[in-house]
């Protein structure tokens, strides 16, 4: 994949699966950013689009 290339019809519907398939398996947003070179941003914008449900942030939580 060409970074920065623009992607739209079947295409982007494929990346949209694998990239859904590989988080729903555990991968991070940012993991998956940088194996493809794009940004965090792009990636949770295909994930949303492709109707993942994405997890938490993790880590401790403050209590008031």
């Amino acid at each position: 994949m060409d970074k920065g290339k623009r992607l739209s019809g079947p295409a982007r519907d494929k990346l949209a699966a694998q990239l859904k398939t590989a988080y729903d398996s555990g991968a991070s947003i940012r993991t998956l950013a940088e194996g493809t070179g794009r940004s965090y941003g792009f990636i949770h914008r295909i994930l949303t689009e492709a109707g993942t449900t994405l997890r938490g942030r993790g880590g401790t939580t403050r209590n008031s």
